[in-house]
């Protein structure tokens, strides 16, 4: 443990003395335990205080530092300057389809196996008394671990919640375990039109960023049944054939699982990876409307085109953040280019338009890479990899170079216009061409001065 999680644990303990001393008893609760047994880090310290009043808990927090309280009528408490979640035992009762639709309250005296019930999965409902060390396991949890199952706790709580089939799937693809098949039987019947957006995306980045392989997720939901509401365009690459001579991995949803998995082992080079493992799921969403079949042959022509309106309406659904959009729809489009030049070996020019029209250029490398790297035929990648690098270190070797911006055009005598934009652009045909600032200052200057002279 770091310095900081010794101070949390700490304090916990500290917590724990004092509440035993009241009458009480305090356990570490949800992941922390899960990952201790799995032999896991976990830097979550949650502790739940049982046996003794919300009023006396807050008095004890009081005298050992300054309490927030995040939802006190919630049994809620935390400690300023330490990252500990302090809960008290609630019950809940759903009242509604949304994920806010619960009454809640406080019940400190429920009982440990009653306060256990209300956990998703019985991995998650393990208790560990921060005294002794003592594990209450009620539903097999530690059991479930050992056979790699994602199980949940109890039918009627686990229906409360319908983000808890997206929680079964990316726990399935962290651990790269399988959901229970009465987990599995259960989720089919659970509707997920109810959850907000934020959840979703919270929980597949959780699957993107955490998981060694994500297809995990995707490959769960499908067997719940469940990509239809919220994922229907990776739904629809389900049997869509591909060129066998290209992609002798099956269809176009076993290619994209594998380029899933693939792009996980790279996202750590990556300079936007939540961006990246979106591209990676997308980018070939085009195909379901693209494929065309003749005989023997299987065509995807312009799917990468396709796929950015398709790709466009998966994001619309999920996520509301700008970056997200124009990064992944960028990466759809051009996902495809740098594999097909470095297959012709294009000319540094081509190479460079080809940068320019990227918003991460190393991310598109990346991504290129993944999607070789997403097929069954294993060829080597070296040739196509260091071709790009070299050039892409080209590329931003040449934007490192002087260039004609809009202060030299005025510095020429030229008063800001309209007519700049197009002078800029045809100065920066120039740079990306490796034409010199000395040389293309005079051009764009005469190109400006007969662009003037035309209006």
């Amino acid at each position: 443990m770091n310095a900081l999680e010794n101070k949390d644990v700490a304090m916990a303990r500290k917590i724990a003395e004092k509440v035993a001393e009241a009458g009480g008893r305090t356990f570490y609760v949800g992941g922390l335990v899960r990952d201790r047994v799995l032999g896991r880090e976990n830097k979550d310290v949650d502790i739940e205080i049982h046996g003794i009043t919300p009023e006396k808990l807050n008095e004890i927090l009081e005298s050992l530092g300054e309490v927030t309280k995040m939802g006190m009528s919630f049994g809620v408490f935390g400690l300023k300057k330490y990252d500990i979640d302090i809960a008290m035992p609630r019950k809940e009762k759903a009242i509604g389809r949304g994920h806010k639709d619960f009454e809640i309250y406080v019940d400190p005296f429920i009982g440990y196996e009653k306060a256990a019930l209300r956990r998703d999965f019985t991995m998650n409902a393990l208790m560990e008394d921060v005294l002794t060390g003592e594990i209450l396991d009620f539903f097999g949890g530690r059991e479930d671990m050992k056979n790699h199952r994602i199980r949940h706790v109890n039918d009627v709580t686990f229906q409360e919640d319908a983000l808890r089939v997206l929680r079964a799937a990316q726990f399935a693809a962290r651990f790269e375990f399988q959901v229970a098949e009465e987990t599995v039987e259960l989720s089919k019947t659970m509707g997920l039109r109810e959850i907000v957006s934020e959840r979703i995306i919270g929980e597949l980045d959780k699957a993107f960023l955490k998981a060694r392989k994500p297809s995990i997720f995707f490959e769960e939901m499908r067997k719940m049944g469940q990509l239809s509401y919220w994922f229907p365009e990776v739904e629809a690459l389900i049997g869509v054939p591909q060129n066998p001579v290209y992609h002798p991995e099956g269809d176009a949803w076993t290619h994209t699982m594998m380029v899933l998995d693939a792009a996980a082992s790279l996202r750590e080079e990556a300079v936007y990876p939540e961006g990246f493992m979106m591209a990676a799921l997308v980018h070939d969403l085009g195909k379901a409307e693209s494929t065309t079949t003749d005989g023997d042959k299987i065509r995807s022509i312009g799917h990468e085109q396709a796929g950015i309106a398709i790709a466009e309406r998966l994001l619309d659904r999920i996520s509301h953040e700008i970056r997200l959009k124009k990064y992944v729809l960028n990466m759809v489009e051009l996902h495809m280019k740098p594999n097909m030049m470095a297959a012709a070996k294009s000319k540094p020019k081509s190479t460079a338009h080809m940068f320019d029209a990227s918003v991460c250029p190393e991310d598109l490398l990346l991504l290129a890479k993944a999607d070789h790297l997403g097929k069954a035929d294993e060829e080597p990648y070296d040739e196509q990899e260091a071709f790009l690098q070299e050039r892409l270190d080209r590329y931003r070797e040449l934007m490192a170079r002087p260039f004609v911006q809009g202060r030299d055009l005025v510095a020429a005598g030229f008063e800001p216009g309209v007519e700049f934009t197009d002078a800029l652009r045809y100065a920066h045909k120039m740079r990306l061409a490796g034409v010199p600032k000395e040389q293309a200052l005079p051009q764009t200057v005469a190109y400006l001065r007969q662009l003037r002279e035309q209006t």
